[in-house]
Parts: structure tokens; sequence; C-alpha cells
């Protein structure tokens, strides 16, 4: 198991916009992005977490209930939303013990490439549309606390104190 190091806001990685990674091999990274991932523990870690600045990330969604189901996402769009949305507490491994409440679209449609390079397409809907969406904000320089008012944000950073 190879772990690396997670990034932590307000580290200026985690606002910057993601270059695409092309036809670079990322193999080995997404292996040791899979181990931080379930080392934190999380569900989803996306490259800026890890200091690398390339549009790609890895998801699990159901490893905690049941098998490991480890996802890579290289290059991915998102090429549709529904119009329903809900809002639901976010926590991220880059915000440690942050709560964010966030709106999203409940179901979604992705283009990506796996870790071989192979093109790939999903829907998804519930939890695994969500935790998608988050690491894709990540990509874009976008974490949970973008996502609120400066007086929401304000409140809720107050006394905030990283681990």
């Amino acid at each position: 198991m190879s772990v690396l190091p997670i990034v932590w806001w307000p580290d200026d990685r985690l606002s910057t916009v993601c270059a695409n990674v092309g036809d670079a091999d990322i193999r080995e990274l997404a292996g040791k992005m899979l181990d931080t991932m379930y080392a934190a523990p999380g569900r989803g870690l996306a490259g800026p977490q890890v200091g690398d600045l390339r549009r790609l990330f890895v998801m699990d969604v159901t490893w905690k209930e049941g098998p490991r189901t480890p996802m890579v996402f290289v290059d991915p769009v998102i090429t549709s939303k529904n119009d329903t949305v809900a809002s639901m507490d976010e926590v991220c491994l880059s915000i440690p013990d942050l709560m964010v409440p966030v709106v999203r679209p409940t179901e979604i449609a992705v283009t990506w490439r796996d870790e071989n390079g192979v093109a790939q397409s999903g829907d998804f809907d519930g939890f695994a549309a969500r935790c998608i969406q988050h690491e894709m904000d990540h990509l874009d320089g976008v974490v949970t606390l973008d996502h609120l008012d400066a007086d929401s944000r304000a409140t809720l950073l107050e006394g905030y104190n990283p681990k």
C-alpha cells in the first residue's frame, strides 16, 4: 500500500482548475490514489487533493458497506444533469471534520476514460452522482465551502480548526 499526503484547504492547489490528463499513463498514480482514499477513509479522491493538478479522480462508493468497487475517472465530463436537486451535508478529505450542505442534481450522465485509457460512459444517481460531482468540483478548483454564501461560510468556519 502506498499512501500519498492529502492536501488540506486552504492550499492554493485546491482552487486551481486542472489540466487534461491526455495520453499520460496514470495507472500507478491511480493505484496510489485508491490506496490513499481507502486509508483516509474516503469514498472519492481527486488529483488536486494529492497535489496532482490533472483531471483525474478515483471513487468507490460501496466499499464501506460491501465489497470494493474502485473506479478511476480520467478527463471526466458530465454530459447531462437532471432538474431534480437535493441538499446533503458533504464532508471532504481536504477539509476534515467540516460538514457543508451542498445542493446538487440527483442524476447525471458522465463520459471518461479509465486507468487503461478505455472510453467509458455511465448514468449515475444517488450517492454515486453526488460523489462524482464533488470530485469534479475539485477538478474545477471548487471546494464544498464555495457552495455557500459569504455569511454561511463565515459562520461555518468560525472556530474551525482542522485535525
